[in-house]
């Protein structure tokens, strides 16, 4: 339990940061860092240093995924936190495009992909150390704390940014859209304390007796489990819809459709915080009856429900809009929320867990960061209808990733890397065979 506990408060303050980014993003970057365009550019352009975000973690998750195989997952994580906290705060005291001019929005994505980097390696650490502190049958549930994290994460920057939109506009964008980055401080000096108490994984340290431990994790997956890092790519790709809901619609409801923004910001912490609840009872549900019925009811429920959903948010109808989120986010995708952590990470072996976790993962997660970018550019050109098509067409890949994926609820760890290791024995005896016949 303590390991979940470490999970749930470094994902919130990773995930704090990185949705006060998203917040920021879609209310007041484009007045303070894009001014010298039109303001739908402007806009596009803000979801751009959003998206850029993602772009940077595949490579995070690769470089701190790597030493979390060589070294530890607990040294990982904490290096983890130490980046993100000081990408965020430093955000917090960036000069504006009127004082500075280009060199605003320069320092602003370059500390986007610092807090890229960060998140790249963060959930796939956070999973595998849970998964590894957890008993076989429980996997799901306490992995399942991650997206608690995360959820608790985006509710916290969504609270926080509420009374920061509702500022007049002179005093939001002088210095109300600062203080959200600098509370950031705080979070992390508390999730660092719990993450300091924290013992190593057993099974980390069962590598580490044998001598287990890899001199480059990555090559092995590329060689011995490339076709999981697949899957979970494809899988992640539902990351899509949480994009859409937390940093798009909170954007075109508020902008092209005219809802009041604290309302619109109350309605998805609200949903994310109904979320919660939800996704650890769907990652218990997981343990009992398997990881892949859980996950296609988020698949089947978003894939369809993209359309409704964002028609409702077309409408500008503020209680329809709640209910609708509530049903969309709370609901269905909470059941993905409360799987992948522990589904992704059983895909991988122990010793090259972290880094393939954090490639597939990460890779996947790129269309994610996108989405908004995706979406405010389809919005242009046809209005609501093409950005439904887009997330339903997402959930068509990412059920298709998760069909082929397979069910590890019941596996114990030696089962967990049986794949693996019978792909290095083969390997191994065609290596020495071919060298029998030199």
């Amino acid at each position: 339990m303590k390991a979940a506990l470490a999970s749930l408060l470094g994902s919130t303050l990773e995930y704090y940061d990185f949705f006060i980014y998203g917040a920021a993003a879609a209310l007041v970057f484009n007045h303070l860092f894009f001014t010298d365009v039109d303001p739908a550019v402007g806009l596009i352009a803000s979801f751009a240093t959003f998206g850029v975000g993602y772009i940077a973690r595949p490579l995070g998750g690769l470089v701190i995924g790597h030493f979390g195989d060589r070294l530890g997952r607990k040294r990982a994580l904490l290096t983890c936190l130490l980046l993100m906290g000081a990408s965020s705060f430093l955000i917090g005291c960036l000069p504006t495009y009127e004082a500075v001019g280009i060199w605003a929005p320069i320092m602003l994505t370059v500390l986007r992909l610092a807090q890229g980097f960060s998140a790249g390696a963060e959930s796939a650490g956070a999973s595998t150390l849970t998964v590894e502190h957890s008993p076989t049958n429980r996997r799901g549930f306490f992995s399942s704390f991650l997206s608690v994290g995360i959820a608790s994460g985006s509710v916290l920057a969504t609270v926080v940014f509420i009374p920061v939109a509702a500022l007049p506009d002179e005093a939001l964008y002088s210095w109300g859209w600062r203080v959200p980055f600098w509370i950031s401080v705080v979070v992390v000096a508390v999730a660092y304390f719990v993450r300091t108490r924290l013992e190593e994984t057993p099974v980390f340290q069962e590598i580490a007796e044998e001598d287990e431990v890899r001199n480059l994790p990555i090559k092995d997956v590329v060689r011995y489990q490339f076709p999981s890092v697949i899957r979970v790519m494809g899988a992640t790709t539902m990351g899509v819809m949480q994009s859409l809901v937390t940093v798009f619609v909170l954007a075109y409801a508020t902008q092209n459709v005219g809802v009041d923004r604290p309302a619109m910001l109350t309605i998805i912490a609200v949903a994310t915080g109904l979320m919660t609840i939800v996704v650890p009872l769907a990652g218990r549900l997981s343990d009992r009856v398997g990881r892949r019925p859980v996950t296609f009811i988020a698949v089947v429920g978003c894939g369809l429900g993209i359309f409704p959903y964002l028609w409702i948010v077309s409408t500008g109808n503020a209680i329809a809009i709640a209910v609708a989120t509530v049903v969309f986010l709370s609901l269905f995708y909470s059941c993905r929320e409360g799987v992948w952590p522990a589904f992704y990470a059983e895909q991988f072996a122990a010793p090259v867990r972290y880094s393939g976790m954090a490639l597939g993962n990460q890779l996947g997660n790129l269309i994610a960061g996108f989405a908004p970018l995706i979406a405010a550019s389809l919005v242009v050109i046809g209005g609501w209808v093409p950005v439904a098509v887009f997330g339903a067409g997402v959930a068509v890949i990412a059920g298709t990733a998760v069909y082929f994926m397979r069910e590890t609820s019941s596996l114990t760890p030696q089962r967990l890397d049986e794949p693996y290791e019978t792909a290095r024995a083969n390997h191994t005896g065609r290596a020495a065979t071919n060298s029998l016949t030199k």
